[in-house]
């Protein structure tokens, strides 16, 4: 077996996270779609929008390293996104489907946080600072959102979904 070096982790784990972030913009909407809050639908559709650009700068990275942008199953995601309709199917048209929402949304952003942190940190070893830039704007975009949707839960949602059950 040939040895595998950083080059080849970087690629397999951009490969991960290009798959990822595609099977996450095919789920925003229909969690967009599942919320009940507006600040919470708007906060779904947004990172639609963002995780739009995210793909685009994945493919920038790609073409750095020289490879062509493909993905591979993310079995991480897969099953964060399955806990997500898990949620919406379970406490549909409960006062507690927003909170459940947003908990499943800040399991997939605490995982990309993950996954473009060590990127950034690996593409900074290897010397790839154009990497570097457009790993770090995308870690600092997932960085928001998981401040934002903190900011919703803590500003109405989980309050909610407590009050009533009282």
């Amino acid at each position: 077996m040939a040895d595998k070096t950083l080059d080849n982790l970087f690629h397999d784990t951009l490969r991960d996270i290009y798959y990822a972030e595609r099977k996450i913009l095919k789920s925003l909407p229909k969690m967009a779609r599942a919320a009940q809050a507006p600040e919470l639908r708007a906060a779904f559709e947004k990172h639609k929008e963002q995780t739009e650009g995210q793909i685009e700068r994945l493919q920038q990275v790609f073409e750095i390293i020289g490879k062509a942008p493909r993905g591979k199953t993310c079995d991480a995601i897969e099953g964060i996104l399955a806990e997500g309709d898990e949620i919406i199917e379970e406490y549909k048209d409960s006062p507690a489907l927003d909170a459940g929402l947003l908990a499943a949304a800040q399991a997939v952003e605490h995982y990309e946080i993950t996954r473009y942190g060590t990127l950034k940190r690996w593409a900074q070893a290897m010397g790839l600072q154009d990497a570097v830039k457009l790993l770090d704007e995308t870690l600092q975009e997932e960085s928001q959102t998981d401040e934002d949707l903190t900011t919703i839960a803590d500003a109405a949602v989980n309050a909610e979904a407590l009050s009533s059950a009282a």
